[in-house]
Formats: structure tokens, C-alpha cells, sequence
């Protein structure tokens, strides 16, 4: 008998809560269970997967009650696919828990003094909201537990163009329809999938790091411009021709496509920072406009990835700096300088500072394009940039802006800020437990006085949040 059969059925359990990283919970007998897929409300019958002393995990095997917070799913690989695990939760209800989730990680982490915590702002569109989605082949497709137990399925390959499955590296579902960005991503990707089955071209085995197909990326623009990247491992002259007769299909076959781009890795990852990218046909970049700026957007740079709430999200930060025009800024996490440049009308200078070198020739020359002058940009570590001798060269500046990633900021960056002393701190956060953390380490300079939550990505837990501390 399996382990798994050993475990109990928990029968009429109610659903109470969202948890962390997507699932919700119930409590039985003073345990806490972790369950994906369902919403607070539901009352279902659970089989429980793994038995911890003071927690368990499980799945929903019957419903006895559907929540009237429910919503049916309108993708096709929902409970498989882990990309969108709240689609079966109302857009209203993914609000109010992402907005109590912003509450609980500042009040109970950040343990400071808070205002009235704004109403989390929802993004207009709920679905295709994505500029920029990522692929992989695989040669070892994910198979349903259907597939796996019905004995009348005849398996005859195992080739896929999909998303990696959540806790297994080297498998990859098979997606045949992603609502995550335009349609457009699902004819490209169903075309170059059925092209290469059909050719019979070599997809990827992770575990061997064999396979002329790796990976694809997709980035479309509110001008309207799309950019696709093939990453390939191309080994012989034979492989080389294959892969650019698929290129030259693709480029056939989707004239929408303005930046068409390659890439010959042979590396164990995915990751092509580090890569030559080539230019099969168009341009090697995309513009995103936002407001009267343009921003250059290459394979390599980032932008964030939900465009008509990525100006809601800086519209906020733009708001909580205040600038009357005299002011110097500087902008920590920079990227490729879009806050930097989205604030620098209103601001007398604005210096901005980014770990990856690519990212600040991206800033540098958006400022360029845009006719902007009151720009300087900085790469390299935060903490070994952002040094008391660094600010003493600069000037000590009125407003600070972070954006930092979701582990927060080093202790050094944090007292950097501290010696700066700007009037003010907008710290734009993606994650807001490590920014409540933050936000304890300024307290005894600084108070919290605006909070704005801001919902990047619909149908998943994630939340950005937007926090104004003023120089007690």
C-alpha cells in the first residue's frame, strides 16, 4: 500500500482561509491544513498528502458545498498548471485577500505605527494582461494522473512546449492555451510545437542537457510590436540548418512579428544574460510607451511584465515622492531606469543605481530617446555603490526611491538610506513581508504616513505595495 493511501480522508472540512503561496486552509483539530485549489467557503472531503506535527497538507477529492466566492476557471490547465492558482476565486475576493495579506505582513512583521491603509487598486484587465510570457521544450512531457492510470491511453510521444511544473524541474505541461497574454502567444507557440513534432527536430532533455529546442520567449508592447526569442543547442552544421528553417517558417507564417531573435545555448539553464543574442529578422528591441516616454525594451531587459499597471504602480510612486521640480532623487534598483526617467520631469535630478550592467545601458539610452538630461546612472552591487562617500560626492538627496527584489534590502543599503536622511522614502515593494521587515529598521527615523496596495497579477497571490515614510 502507498504511504499516500495510509493518510487520511478528512470528510466535511470547511474552507476558511488564503494562505501563503497560493493555497487555502482549514483547521482540523486545532491543525492547520493546506489545500490548493480551493476558496474560502468550499466544504469538501480532504485526502491528506503529508502529516506534519502542527500542520498538514491534502487535496479536495469530493465537494460537498461551493463556495459563493467561487469562480469557474476559464483555463483549460487550471489545477495543473501552477501559474494562475486563483482563478476559482473571484476577482473582488483575490482583493480583499491580497489587501489583508498587505495588513497582516505590516502589522504583524513590521510592528509599526500605520495610517489607513489605502484600497488595493485592481488592474483593469484580468486576463491577457502579460507583455512578456516563457516557454520550454521538453522530451519528457508531464502526464495527468489520467493519462498515467487509464490503460487505454496509448502514449505516443512525450515532446512538449509548456510551463515547468511546480516542483519538477525537468517536467514541462504541455500548454495548448495560455490566457495570460494576447492570443497571439497561443498560435506562435502551437505552430512552432506542431512544426517541430512534424520535422521531427530533437526537443530538450534537461537531464542530459541534449535536444536542438530549449526555449521560447514572447514579448508584445502596447505600440503593438511583438518579439519572439528561440533558444537553441545547436551542436552540427545539420542542427543549424534546422533550426533556421524553423525561423524562416515562423517568420513565414506571423508577419506580427517585428523583433524575430535567436540564441545558441549551451549551457544547463535557460538563463541567456550571459548569451549572444542574433537577429534573424526586424529589430532587436520593442518600444513600450508609457505617458509621452518611450522605452526600449530588448530580450535582455526588464519592464514589468503587466504595462497598464505598471503606470498605475509608478502614477503612485510618482504621487507619494511629492517632487516640486528642485528636488534631487535617487532611484535604488533602477533597473532600466523607468521610474527614474518616468519621474525626471519633476524633479531636478534623479540618479539611479542597478546591479546589472545591461540594465543601466538600457536606462541610460531610454533617457536618451526621451530627450532627457537630468539623468545619471550607476552599476554594481546596491550596498557597495551606495556608500557614505557616494553620497557625500553626490549630495545627500531629498527623496529616495526603492524598488528593491523580493528579498528586501541588505542591512548596509538600509543604513546607507539612513545616513542619506532624505525627507522622504517611497519603497515600492513586491513583497510585503520583507518589506515590513524594512520598514521596522526605519522606524526610529522614520514614519509610515501613506500605504497603497497595487495588484500586479490577477488570479495569483502575488501583491505589490507601495509605502511612504517621512523623516520623523
Amino acid at each position: 500500500m502507498s504511504r499516500n493511501k495510509k493518510l487520511p480522508i478528512l470528510e466535511n472540512i470547511e474552507i476558511t482561509a488564503i494562505a501563503a503561496e497560493g493555497k487555502a486552509l482549514a483547521r482540523v483539530d486545532d491543525r492547520v491544513v493546506f489545500v490548493p485549489f480551493v476558496v474560502p467557503g468550499d466544504v469538501v472531503d480532504l485526502q491528506v498528502k503529508r502529516k506534519k506535527h502542527n500542520f498538514m497538507e491534502a487535496v479536495a477529492v469530493k465537494f460537498h458545498k461551493l463556495s459563493v466566492h467561487r469562480a469557474e476557471p476559464f483555463c483549460p490547465h487550471f489545477g495543473v498548471c501552477g501559474g494562475c492558482k486563483w482563478q476559482c476565486l473571484k476577482y473582488e475576493e483575490q482583493l480583499r485577500w491580497k489587501q489583508q495579506q498587505v495588513v497582516d505582513n505590516l502589522t504583524r512583521i513590521g510592528k509599526v505605527e500605520l495610517p489607513e491603509i489605502s484600497h488595493i487598486l485592481g488592474s483593469v484587465k484580468t486576463r491577457e494582461y502579460r507583455n512578456k510570457l516563457e516557454f520550454g521544450f521538453s522530451n519528457r512531457r508531464w502526464m495527468t494522473e489520467n493519462e498515467i492510470t487509464d490503460a487505454d491511453t496509448v502514449i505516443t510521444q512525450r515532446n512538449s512546449l509548456g510551463f515547468h511544473i511546480t516542483g519538477a524541474f525537468d517536467k514541462i505541461l504541455d500548454i495548448e492555451a495560455c490566457h495570460l497574454m494576447d492570443d497571439i502567444n497561443n498560435s506562435i507557440r502551437n505552430e512552432i510545437r506542431n512544426y517541430a513534432i512534424s520535422h521531427q527536430l530533437q526537443f530538450y532533455d534537461i537531464r542530459q542537457n541534449t535536444g536542438l529546442l530549449r526555449s521560447i520567449m514572447l514579448r508584445n508592447s502596447n505600440t503593438g510590436e511583438l518579439m519572439l526569442l528561440i533558444q537553441f543547442r545547436i551542436e552540427t552544421a545539420e542542427d543549424r540548418s534546422k533550426a533556421m528553417a524553423l525561423m524562416q517558417h515562423i517568420a513565414d507564417c506571423f508577419s506580427e512579428i517585428t523583433s524575430l531573435l535567436w540564441v545558441d545555448n549551451h549551457k544547463c539553464n535557460d538563463t541567456f544574460g550571459d548569451q549572444e543574442v542574433h537577429t534573424f529578422s526586424g529589430t532587436d528591441f520593442i518600444y513600450e510607451q508609457m505617458e509621452s516616454l518611450k522605452f526600449k525594451v530588448g530580450p535582455k531587459s526588464f519592464y514589468q511584465t503587466n504595462t497598464e499597471q505598471a503606470h498605475t504602480l509608478y502614477s503612485v510612486a510618482r504621487d507619494f515622492a511629492g517632487l516640486t521640480g528642485s528636488e534631487l532623487v535617487y532611484d535604488l534598483y533602477t533597473g532600466t531606469g523607468t521610474i527614474a526617467n518616468f519621474v525626471s520631469s519633476q524633479a531636478r535630478q534623479v540618479i539611479g543605481i542597478e546591479y546589472v550592467p545591461e540594465a543601466i545601458d538600457d536606462a541610460r539610452i531610454n533617457s536618451e530617446i526621451n530627450g532627457i538630461d537630468n539623468t545619471l546612472f550607476y552599476a554594481g552591487d546596491m550596498k557597495d555603490i551606495l556608500t557614505t562617500d557616494f553620497i557625500r560626492q553626490h549630495g545627500r538627496p531629498d527623496v529616495i526611491i526603492t524598488d528593491p527584489p523580493r528579498a528586501g534590502m541588505h542591512q548596509d543599503v538600509i543604513n546607507a538610506i539612513l545616513f542619506a536622511a532624505p525627507s522622504r522614502i517611497v519603497y515600492v515593494s513586491c513583497n510585503p513581508a520583507t518589506q515590513a521587515r524594512d520598514l521596522s529598521l526605519f522606524d526610529a527615523s522614520y514614519r509610515v504616513t501613506r500605504v497603497q496596495p497595487v495588484d500586479m497579477f490577477p488570479h495569483t497571490q502575488h501583491v505589490e505595495n507601495v509605502v511612504l515614510l517621512e523623516r520623523r
